[in-house]
This record gives structure tokens, sequence and C-alpha cells, in this order.
């Protein structure tokens, strides 16, 4: 009810006396509640977080931080898996390249890469370039000067690996360092149901200790996920050096930095990189 802001003294010497007569529990005003804000991601999800471990999945990947210069990448690396190419290492052999493109060509109907899906159907599942040389890699790149594949790709990557690896991170109660080590897993082993994959990652650090969910220690927990990181990098020569575990994700974990605060200071392959 609105209240004039002027009186006359006589109404406010009645309404002092009103007062007066009633208890003081019953004259106090109610707080009013705090104002509701919109929940801001927690997490590698956070837009910030999730830049950063772009940039340090890149180191790995490319050997630099530069990650949006990876659209355009692609190249045989010689692992089996026939060509990798994008910002996240789509591989024309393990499945991941196949389902993108098919996305990339549902968006947008008769791309320049939309002739290889037919050769891209065939080669899933070994590391042959049948039907896809000698242009294939060309096209690539010029398919990367179109803002519908690098959204094309932002949605694949986010779809097969950062929101199922940040999803088991926040259900496991790890914060961004775990939920990152859980995003370099799936990128490098997928979550398929072979011995190495992340799930079964995963279940191997189980055998050893228990998330913060489950009431474990998350330092002791993300310690177990990366030993058996490391084992499942072994089992393949085309990953076996665990550097990207060894002197990066360690070296942030031994630090107590688990909410992957910058600045960060880490190498790879040898090579020394920093994020401020």
């Amino acid at each position: 009810m609105f209240t004039p802001r002027r009186t006359t003294l006589t109404l406010g010497a009645l309404l002092g006396a009103a007062l007066l007569a009633v208890p003081a529990a019953a004259q106090a005003v109610p707080a009013a509640p705090a104002p509701v804000t919109a929940r801001a991601a927690t997490g590698l999800d956070d837009p910030a977080k999730k830049d950063i471990a772009m940039q340090i999945v890149s180191s790995a990947e490319n050997s630099s931080l530069d990650w949006k210069a990876q659209y355009k990448y692609i190249e045989d690396i010689g692992d089996g898996r026939g060509y990798t190419a994008g910002i996240i290492g789509f591989c024309s052999g393990t499945g991941d390249m196949l389902d993108l493109v098919e996305y990339y060509t549902q968006v947008k109907p008769g791309n320049v890469l939309a002739k290889y899906l037919p050769a891209l159907r065939k080669v899933n599942g070994g590391d042959s370039h049948a039907g896809l040389d000698p242009n294939f890699t060309r096209d690539w790149a010029k398919a990367a000067q179109d803002a519908a594949f690098r959204k094309a790709q932002d949605h694949e990557r986010d779809r097969v690996y950062f929101d199922p690896a940040v999803k088991q991170g926040k259900s496991d109660g790890v914060g961004t360092l775990g939920q990152f080590a859980y995003y370099d897993a799936i990128v490098m082993h997928g979550d398929g149901g072979d011995a190495t994959s992340f799930r079964n990652i995963r279940k191997r650090a189980l055998s050893k200790a228990k998330p913060p969910a489950q009431g474990g220690n998350e330092t002791a927990w993300l310690n177990a996920f990366l030993d058996a990181r490391v084992w499942a990098m072994k089992q393949e020569e085309a990953h076996s050096d665990t550097s990207r575990v060894d002197t990066a994700q360690r070296v942030f974990l031994k630090k107590g930095n688990l909410n992957l605060n910058t600045p960060l200071d880490w190498k790879v392959y040898g090579d020394s990189f920093h994020i401020g």
C-alpha cells in the first residue's frame, strides 16, 4: 500500500501510539528475499575454463595453444586411425570424422565434404585413404573456411567428448582439473567398450580409490585415475609418451590446483607452455 512521504503531526502521534501498543516481535519487518540470479556454469563448462581446456589439449595434439587455428588441420600421423583432423583430432578410422561430416551435411547439404561420405563409411575402422585421396585434405582445409563447418566441429566436440566428461566429472564430485582429466582421456581413448576406453580407465581407478561423490579424497582419486590413464596410454605405441599426464596434469595436481586456476605452466613432449 502506498504511504505518503509527508503526514500530519496528529497522524504521526497516532501511529507512534499504535506501535507502542504492539509487541516488539510483531513490529519486526521481515528481510527482503535475496535477488535470484542465473546460476553460472561451474567447473570446466565455465567459458573461460573451457577455453583453457582447449588450449591445453591443443598443446598436446598440435604443439600450439592456438586451438582455433586447428579447424583446418589434417594429416595422417601414422597411428592406424587414418586421417586425424580438426580441433579435437577427428579420425577417419574411428567414426567421429564420419559423424562430423554427416552432421555438417545435415546442416549444410551439398558442402565440399559431402561427396566423401561414401568413402568415409568404407574406411571407418581402419587406416585406409581409399576414396579420400588425393583431394580430401585440400577440401577439408577449404571447408574450415566455412563458419558452419567450424560450428559443426564445436558441436561434435561437445556432444561426443566435452559434455560427457563434464557430466561424469560433476557426478563424481571432482572439480575443474578432474573434469579436464576426464575430457583429455575421452579425447584420446574414446568411451567405447575396449580396455583402454575412458569408462574402463575410470573402472580401473575405482579398484584403487573412490571419487569424492563416494566419500573419497579428490587428490587421491585423481592420482588413481591418472595412474590408470597412463597404463592405458602405454598399451598403444602411438600413445606411449605420457608427458601430457606426467608433465602437465600431474603438475597441476601436485600443486593442489584442483580448479585449474591460472597462471599455468606445463610441458608436453618436451615443449614448455604457459597460460597467464
